[in-house]
């Protein structure tokens, strides 16, 4: 067993393991830590814990130390230069006529070496550019592509429901989302009603999707013949999260809901005609 603390670099990043060594850390703390000779500002968020060596990579660097107050002051001139250093970026690539956008720009802590993200339709040839920003900046320059996701991510916003995006607040990772996810939801498959800011399918739809897969084991399907307390009936509606069902009876014709907890018995029994 390895005693580790999990950190974050950015707000919403994902989550990297480093050993604690004798140390203590509690959420929140900032740390300076060491990873593929790159040395970062980290944030603690998983506080020490003891986890075994097969459940983590094969190699992990230790907790330098915990962040002393003038290395976060240096920190932050880093972010707050590199911001400037975005504008000078952004002009460079209209100058050198260069088909992509810079999204974002970050200093290591040591200044050795500037990252820019950009997002691009295609492979861009960017050689030209790296060599006069490089010039410029007088440190090693990294040009990285991203996806249109990945820069809602970095820029963040204002989603349809009316609050900051999932992925610019508390999302670490990108979860697969698909059509069939709104379909299982009965939502509507307009591109604009169902895609976020990134003009991808939205985060969201993931998060009560599981929910809605049990939901349509359990209950009948639109259309199907069912036996009810007052008689036979046919599913006309669902409210799969409720788990309400909506029956039109052959006795009358207002349809009838009922929980599911009322039909379950019979449900369970196969008592059903598809056909009606």
């Amino acid at each position: 067993m390895i005693n580790v603390v999990g950190v974050r670099y950015e707000k919403t990043g994902p989550i990297y393991y480093f050993s604690s060594g004798k140390e203590e850390f509690s959420y929140g703390d900032k740390v300076l830590v060491e990873k593929k000779q790159v040395k970062a500002i980290a944030k603690v968020v998983i506080s020490n814990k003891e986890m075994a060596e097969k459940d983590l990579p094969d190699k992990i660097n230790t907790v330098l130390h915990k962040a002393t107050k003038e290395e976060l002051l240096q920190d932050e001139k880093n972010q707050q230069e590199a911001q400037n250093a975005l504008a000078i970026g952004r002009q460079k690539v209209r100058e050198n006529q260069v088909a992509m956008k810079l999204v974002d720009a970050k200093y290591t802590f040591d200044r050795r070496r500037m990252v820019f993200h950009f997002i691009a339709e295609g492979r861009v040839d960017f050689r030209g550019l790296v060599k006069e920003l490089a010039r410029i900046f007088k440190t090693r320059i990294e040009l990285r592509q991203v996806g249109v996701r990945d820069q809602a991510k970095i820029v963040g916003g204002i989603g349809p429901c009316g609050r900051q995006l999932c992925c610019s607040t508390f999302l670490g990772e990108f979860a697969p989302v698909s059509i069939k996810m709104a379909k299982d939801q009965g939502l509507s498959l307009n591109p604009n009603k169902i895609s976020g800011l990134c003009g991808r399918l939205m985060c969201c739809l993931n998060y009560e999707n599981d929910e809605y897969v049990t939901a349509k084991k359990e209950l009948p399907d639109y259309g199907t013949m069912i036996l009810t307390p007052e008689g036979k009936g046919r599913v006309v509606g669902l409210n799969l999260l409720s788990r309400v069902i909506k029956v039109r009876l052959t006795s009358q014709q207002i349809p009838v809901e009922y929980d599911y907890e009322e039909l379950k018995e019979t449900l369970k029994a196969g008592d059903t005609y598809v056909d009606g």
